[in-house]
């Protein structure tokens, strides 16, 4: 099998990505900024396309180089995850010690304020468990995924009109589509802590767009799912909006694309 990287950037230095985030796979880097271009090199042997485009959105972005793929496993990736050495090798042999599996959730190193997740025992996921997966923890097969039409929302994430959740859609549909989902014990890498693209703080967008998210992750139980949401995380995210207003905010988020 071929391990192949997708990493979406912002207004970075695409030559040397490669090196900074010590890749040692084959690459896709599509990044983001106020020109259109392609360039080509080889790093450590390993081939690298960079795709330079004006158009905005980390879910577009990803869906440029997933169009483009063509590893048997493809890892999505940001500009700021620095690997390992030899996760390649530990994804290929996940995926080779799990032949059932489609799509594989990896540990990553984070910052306490980023950690939303730590694996520690193989566990299969399912809807009720999906929510909380960073995009970079996701190694997929591509054919799989292609079969199944399933691409990330142009509606979220940085870039995009609602905030971050693209994500947990993503993840949803692929669910929703039969493939087969496990996390796995095993860290490939770290992510270097840097100031986010999209979070402003728990402000009244935050809890709008939260809304507009859950509308589209659970349907008809958006709101019992936005007031276990305040109810699990209020403490830390309702210190300047009360969490009955933020409920309220939530509230009009899912109302604003009902019938979407």
């Amino acid at each position: 099998m071929k391990l192949q990287v997708l990493v979406s950037s912002v207004n970075q230095e695409i030559m040397t990505l490669a090196d900074r985030m010590h890749l040692q796979t084959d690459a896709i880097i599509v990044n983001q900024t106020d020109h259109f271009g392609y360039e080509e090199y080889m790093h450590n042997g390993r081939r690298i396309q960079c795709y330079e485009f004006q158009e905005k959105g980390v879910g577009l972005s990803r869906n440029n180089a997933l169009l483009r793929a063509e590893g048997d496993i493809v890892l999505f990736s940001d500009e700021d995850i620095v690997y390992d050495t030899g996760y390649e090798r530990r994804i290929l042999d996940a995926f080779a010690a799990h032949p059932e599996a489609d799509l594989l959730l990896f540990n990553m190193r984070v910052g306490a304020s980023r950690a939303t997740y730590h694996t520690e025992a193989f566990h299969r996921v399912h809807i009720w468990n999906a929510g909380r997966y960073p995009t970079y923890s996701f190694a997929v097969r591509r054919e799989k995924l292609h079969a199944s039409h399933i691409t990330f929302s142009l509606l979220f994430g940085g870039g995009a009109k609602y905030s971050n959740g693209e994500d947990s859609l993503f993840l949803k549909d692929c669910l929703k589509y039969g493939l087969v989902v496990y996390a796995v014990p095993i860290e490939i890498g770290e992510e270097c802590e840097r100031e986010s693209t999209w979070f402003q703080g728990y402000n009244d967008k935050f809890f709008i767009d939260r809304g507009v998210l859950y509308h589209f992750l659970y349907g008809g139980l958006a709101y019992l799912m936005s007031v276990r949401f305040l109810l699990v995380h209020g403490k830390v995210m309702c210190t300047k909006i009360p969490m009955k207003n933020a409920l309220a905010l939530m509230k009009k988020g899912i109302k604003s694309v009902e019938g979407l």
